[in-house]
């Protein structure tokens, strides 16, 4: 496939931070039977892969401004453009060796999506989509699901941990789905998740109280492979509430039905 100039900048970034974050889950695997444990390298792996995506992109980029999950809200001179990046989404899965985690680049312009990069170094997976250019993985032309039952679907979620969400609301819309699907899967990381609806992995998927820079690329990776999301009551407001509902059209309205509902007594 054809990159343009931009999404370039964001692989080199992502692959660049991949390769940092490689090297780090690497010492962690060995940290695992440490007395201390790796929590303190996590939290510095996670801030040196932010360090250079934050250096690639202002050096390609200079007065573009950023939102990102250590820093924070960084202002430009540029205001129309916007980066929205987490250096590391699935902390938890990494901290426990685990290879499911990824980098997550989107760039905004003028409020819009139009450009995300999702980098799984450990599966040396990348992701990558472009307004109007479509949705693809290691250059692979991606597709949601086919699939219009919700009896057939593989769906993810979030669910909530200690100290945050409401996990009584969360019980409840678990089991008005898991009474309709085929499955539930919970993968430890939103921008994969998303990833995963547009390469048809998951049918669909759903999550409260999340960042924008959790799944601002992996919206435009859904949207571009084909699909829809939402939030959970059918506003666009995704990177603001921090809640989404995605899938391919029938999977997501069937799932924004079920979610809406008061707990099933079956």
């Amino acid at each position: 496939m054809a990159r343009s100039a931009i999404l370039n900048v964001m692989v080199q970034a992502a692959m660049k931070a991949g390769r940092s974050l490689s090297r780090d889950f690497g010492e962690v695997q060995n940290l695992q039977v440490s007395l201390k444990g790796p929590g303190d390298y996590v939290s510095q792996a996670d801030r040196k892969a932010e360090d250079i995506i934050y250096t690639e992109l202002s050096r390609a980029r200079p007065g573009y401004g950023f939102l990102m999950e250590e820093r924070g809200a960084v202002a430009g001179d540029d205001d129309q453009h916007r980066w929205i990046v987490d250096p590391l989404d699935g902390t938890t899965n990494f901290l426990h060796g685990i290879p499911i985690f990824s980098i997550s680049i989107a760039l905004e312009r003028q409020g819009q999506l139009v450009a995300a990069v999702i980098y799984n170094p450990a599966m040396d997976e990348l992701y990558t989509a472009e307004r109007g250019g479509g949705a693809f993985m290691n250059d692979r032309r991606l597709r949601v699901a086919a699939r219009t039952k919700l009896s057939d679907a593989v769906v993810g979620c979030g669910i909530p941990h200690l100290g945050r969400g409401h996990h009584g609301n969360f019980l409840v819309e678990l089991r008005n789905v898991m009474n309709e699907v085929a499955g539930v899967r919970r993968m430890g990381s939103a921008a994969l998740d998303l990833a995963y609806v547009a390469a048809g992995r998951m049918d669909g998927y759903w999550e409260t109280g999340l960042s924008a820079w959790d799944i601002a690329a992996g919206l435009l990776l859904v949207r571009e492979a084909g699909g829809f999301a939402s939030e959970p009551d059918g506003g666009q407001d995704m990177l603001d509430s921090g809640n989404v509902v995605a899938g391919n059209e029938t999977i997501h309205r069937a799932l924004v039905k079920t979610l809406s509902r008061p707990v099933s007594s079956r």
